[in-house]
């Protein structure tokens, strides 16, 4: 089978609530992360490579609380654990004095792109994303595309919003015909609002489709890297000489606004894949009891077992 691999961002840093980080906190009885339930998914669907990208400083934790357990688990399924560092140092510019804040997504991705040979896609650690989604993009990925065609998990507004607050999506236009994005807006402090959503008084379809970061970049065959990662590399370059220079202390290098800028560009297709989850994830403190909650659920309907992975085949 064609090699993919998944690549968890799992370095967020400015992400703790309470007590702890929460890409690290328990979200059921057995002590699973919501890492486990994407790595699991992951592998059901195909993927056959795990890249997680971390910061250094909380390796330790990392390793004890899902790595070590992660990588026994992967090693008996034939799945490889990879692991690679996103550092605030590792820029293509001189750093802004007084700078500490991350550089954002397409940082991240960088950090991991001496270790990608393959198609991969790339999540976020902390949101639950359904199997539907891990599956529509693994079975993309295993097919030729050309260098400039990209793939979006394509979620439902109604399916992705908190109780607890507001949240940011990147609102997407899509060509019905093609099922193509046409264009992605970052849209801050979106809320529920009975059954539709506003952000900033605004109303909102809740039927729009959004991303939630969930992308798939392929390889044109077997033997070449991702050509994106270079879009991607060219792409760091350009931020430090535009936007670092305007925002020094807090512009961001986001995988959503450079894959809207090729759009805008029109050098890059994206292929939306539909998916009818519902996401989860612990955006507030207030959140955690809806998530543990719901995969209480997930476990008791039979989705999933308590004792995860142990029904997934070698």
């Amino acid at each position: 089978m064609k090699k993919t691999a998944l690549v968890i961002m799992a370095a967020g840093i400015g992400s703790r609530f309470g007590e702890g980080i929460k890409q690290l906190t328990p979200v059921d009885d057995y002590g699973h992360v919501i890492m486990d339930y994407s790595v699991y998914d992951a592998i059901e669907a195909g993927f056959n490579e795990i890249i997680f990208i971390i910061r250094k400083d909380i390796e330790t934790d990392f390793r004890e609380i899902i790595g070590d357990r992660i990588e026994k688990i992967c090693a008996s399924k034939g799945v490889d654990v990879k692991y690679c560092f996103q550092d605030i140092n590792n820029i293509p510019g001189e750093m802004p004095v007084g700078r500490t804040k991350p550089w954002g997504t397409g940082q991240a991705v960088l950090a991991a792109e001496p270790l990608i040979d393959s198609a991969f896609a790339v999540i976020n650690a902390d949101d639950y994303y359904g199997k539907e989604a891990f599956v529509k993009l693994h079975d993309w990925l295993i097919h030729s595309h050309t260098h400039n065609e990209l793939a979006m998990a394509g979620f439902f507004l109604k399916n992705t919003l908190s109780d607890n607050g507001g949240v940011t999506r990147g609102i997407c236009q899509v060509n019905a015909q093609t099922m193509t994005l046409s264009e992605i807006v970052e849209t801050h402090n979106i809320v529920k609002t009975g059954n539709s959503a506003e952000a900033d008084g605004k109303v909102l379809n809740p039927d729009s489709y959004v991303s939630m970061n969930m992308w798939g970049f392929p390889t044109e065959d077997e033997t070449s890297k991702p050509a994106f990662l270079q879009v991607l590399k060219d792409g760091f370059v350009k931020f430090f000489e535009t936007d670092v220079l305007d925002n020094p202390m807090k512009a961001e290098y986001l995988l959503p606004v450079l894959i809207g800028d090729l759009l805008k560009t029109g050098t890059h297709t994206v292929e939306v894949l539909t998916t009818q989850d519902k996401w989860f994830g612990v955006t507030y403190k207030e959140d955690k009891p809806v998530v543990v909650e719901s995969f209480a659920k997930l476990i008791a309907d039979g989705v999933y077992r308590k004792d995860l992975f142990s029904d997934l085949q070698a």
